[in-house]
């Protein structure tokens, strides 16, 4: 039986589930683009290619076998984008809650089952069909869920929007004792750089009482207030559009003081370090183009 443990972002990772590139399938069809980062690199002819994906997503695995993390990987299924394990389940306390992700997703998450299958059944959630909800968007912190949402009435014209509040509402249902703070996210389903498509597109709490964080990404001001007063403004990074776009707030942390951050990220590398962070650096640049980075690749199922 695999007990899940998991009540934060950043206490000492052991097990983790981490997505994978294999057989990743055709470059897609615009109209079959999950998010408008996609889209823009299919027009450019820039979509990434397979063989650098897996080489990419090796590297996080490498780093996971240094820190002598139990890593477990999707069965891979022919041509089937498989790479995002963080959209399809996540992990609350000793739960794991099924995400309600768009129809076309259903597949990636049979490709896990065989770890589904090693949990206690009353610890596995299936939410509501009303209650959409994705990973991503969902990000625990001791007493707090943050949630990121979308509760506009045109919810149903964005692809973009992936979390509704029926969904919150579920989750502080299921967790009476935490405090669930919902964030209105900033949706498009055309301009990547205004369009925050998981709250971990445009926050991410790290250790050390840390936080990176992208204004633009929140809708309503005070809500992106109120996380800079939680954690206080200096002990905030904040990123530019250009640095959410890069999706700077999405990297990974394995423990308090050990980050897996993209190479490329000089400026928020430089500040990891200067706080004391361990940064392991990795080539991520590729799997960046789809709208995800390191936290979308990843589920933990266990922390310390």
């Amino acid at each position: 039986m695999l007990q899940l443990n998991v009540k934060n972002e950043t206490s000492r990772l052991r097990t983790v589930i981490l997505g994978t590139a294999e057989s990743n399938g055709p470059i897609p069809k615009v109209e079959d683009c999950y998010d408008p980062k996609s889209i823009e690199h299919v027009l450019a002819g820039t979509y990434p290619k397979e063989a650098d994906m897996i080489k990419e997503m090796d590297a996080v695995a490498a780093v996971f076998k240094k820190y002598g993390v139990e890593v477990f990987r999707p069965k891979v299924i022919k041509d089937c984008n498989q790479i995002f394990s963080r959209d399809i389940a996540f992990v609350i306390e000793d739960k794991i809650i099924r995400a309600n992700i768009l129809p076309d997703r259903e597949k990636e998450v049979e490709a896990i089952r065989y770890v589904w299958n090693q949990i206690d059944r009353k610890n596995r959630i299936l939410l509501p069909e009303e209650c959409h909800v994705e990973g991503g968007d969902v990000i625990p912190w001791d007493d707090y869920i943050f949630i990121g949402t979308y509760s506009g009435e045109d919810y149903s014209n964005y692809i973009t929007a992936r979390t509704n509040l029926d969904a919150v509402i579920a989750i502080q249902e299921l967790f009476p004792n935490k405090m669930v703070k919902s964030f209105e996210l900033r949706k498009s389903n055309t301009n990547p750089k205004e369009n925050a498509l998981h709250l971990d597109c445009c926050f991410q709490p790290i250790g050390k009482g840390k936080a990176i964080i992208h204004k633009n990404g929140f809708l309503v001001e005070r809500e992106y207030d109120w996380l800079v007063n939680f954690f206080g403004k200096e002990n905030i990074f904040e990123i530019t559009k250009d640095e959410m776009y890069e999706m700077y707030s999405n990297i990974f942390s394995i423990s308090e003081d050990v980050v897996i951050s993209e190479r490329n990220f000089k400026r928020l590398n430089t500040w990891l370090r200067q706080q004391g962070f361990t940064v392991e650096e990795v080539p991520y640049a590729e799997i960046g183009k789809q709208e995800g980075l390191l936290r979308c690749t990843t589920m933990p199922l266990v922390r310390d």
